[in-house]
């Protein structure tokens, strides 16, 4: 960590004030899912089918991780701020043309483009490191990502009732005036924190395979992707399940869909509070045996045939809470390894679980057919979050092997 200037609050010389991360995050989230209970409504006004519509959010969460293997290396060699700045100017060109798309394959496109907002996870993320000490970084990690919770468990509720209002594209419209008011927060607010940027792109590659030979980042990678899988299962499926399962209009759909949110606000508090206390990896694996535990109960209570629409919305909140004690703690795991490389640490951890996001989120629109009910969505959620346990004690003894040695 380097030695930086007292916060102070809109003044660009000195680092970001944490709530300005906490907005930046919460950006990145809210433009993920925001739009999600009006899919059944833009698959009429496109006249096409839910299929094709879904991939909106696959090819999204596609273009994000691939994106996310730029952003870190681009601003570990020109900055944090220039980075953020220019992510946010593309997101508002992007939603702009979502907008006023007139045809699927241009609101795709343009869709896929405003993947660029990933920026704000990112580098919210490195900024951390940067400016507090490695046994802090998953506290304060905790904080940022629980704030970055609020919106996103508001934004499906507020974009349902919009689109019942509006129409679909009045949550876009939200999102251009809430990026273009983030932008200047960015551009007042966020000081630069890599004091240490690289020379060239020759002098980052040099290091990569330090870092990608790792076993320990490659752990904590597999264990987000594992423990977020059930997440973006959920993402690709709950529109579906709600509207043709369970029969809610956009407008219930969104009050719903935000269930996950409230749990994993908690689950980032449980970080922020325990982390340093207790070390990432227990809570890591204790927040991946919440998740199953809940997704188990749910399961359970589906098979006897006590399924419904408060006990699916019900019990994902253990998804919510699981990862919130999991993503922050893997994150500070996977950025720790190589501290020089934390914003490219970040970015390729990002990537890797966002791009297993994408194959389970389309995987979710596949198993879901007319008639197949809740219990498809929900196998692909078990599965995935035991394969994170799983994934964590790895990590855990591949730890006590090297320190025995």
């Amino acid at each position: 960590m380097s030695n930086h200037p007292p916060v102070r609050y809109l003044d660009r010389t000195t680092p970001p004030h944490v709530s300005t991360l906490i907005f930046l995050a919460g950006i990145s989230a809210l433009a993920m899912n925001v739009y999600l209970p009006s899919l059944p409504a833009m698959a009429d006004y496109f006249e096409t089918d839910y299929q094709l519509i879904q991939l909106s959010v696959s090819l999204y969460l596609g273009f994000n991780a691939a994106l996310q293997l730029l952003v870190g290396p681009l601003s570990d060699r020109f900055g944090r701020r220039p980075v953020m700045l220019w992510s946010f100017a593309l997101f508002l060109l992007a939603t702009i043309g979502c907008i006023y798309s007139t045809s699927i394959e241009a609101f795709l496109f343009f869709r896929m483009s405003q993947a660029v907002i990933v920026a704000g996870i990112v580098l919210s993320r490195a900024v951390v490191h940067d400016i507090v000490p490695r046994a802090e970084a998953a506290s304060m990690i905790g904080y940022v990502t629980m704030g970055m919770a609020i919106v996103p468990m508001i934004g499906p509720a507020i974009g349902g009732q919009l689109e019942q209002a509006f129409g679909w594209q009045a949550s876009f419209w939200m999102l251009f005036i809430l990026g273009a008011a983030l932008a200047w927060l960015a551009w007042r607010d966020l000081g630069e924190t890599n004091t240490h940027k690289s020379s060239s792109f020759m002098e980052q590659a040099k290091d990569y395979p330090e870092l990608l030979t790792s076993r320990r980042f490659w752990g904590y990678c597999l264990t987000a992707s594992f423990a977020a899988g059930s997440f973006f299962s959920y993402l690709g499926g709950a529109p579906y399940v709600g509207s043709e399962g369970f029969g809610m209009d956009a407008g219930t759909l969104g009050l719903f869909f935000g269930a996950p949110a409230v749990g994993y606000m908690v689950g980032n508090g449980i970080s922020g509070r325990f982390s340093t206390r207790f070390g990432i990896n227990r809570m890591v694996l204790y927040g991946a045996i919440l998740t199953t535990a809940g997704l188990l109960a749910m399961l359970l209570l589906f098979i006897l045939g006590l399924g419904s629409q408060w006990v699916f919305f019900g019990f994902v909140t253990f998804v919510g809470l699981g990862n919130g004690m999991v993503l922050p703690n893997a994150t500070a795991g996977m950025m720790s390894v190589r501290a020089h490389l934390a914003g490219s640490a970040s970015g390729l951890g990002g990537a890797i679980m966002i791009a297993g996001g994408a194959i389970l989120s389309s995987l979710a629109g596949v198993v879901l057919t007319p008639g197949s009910g809740a219990l498809p969505l929900i196998w692909l959620m078990v599965s995935t979050s035991i394969l994170g346990i799983i994934s964590i004690v790895y990590v855990m003894r591949r730890e006590k092997t090297v320190q025995g040695q």
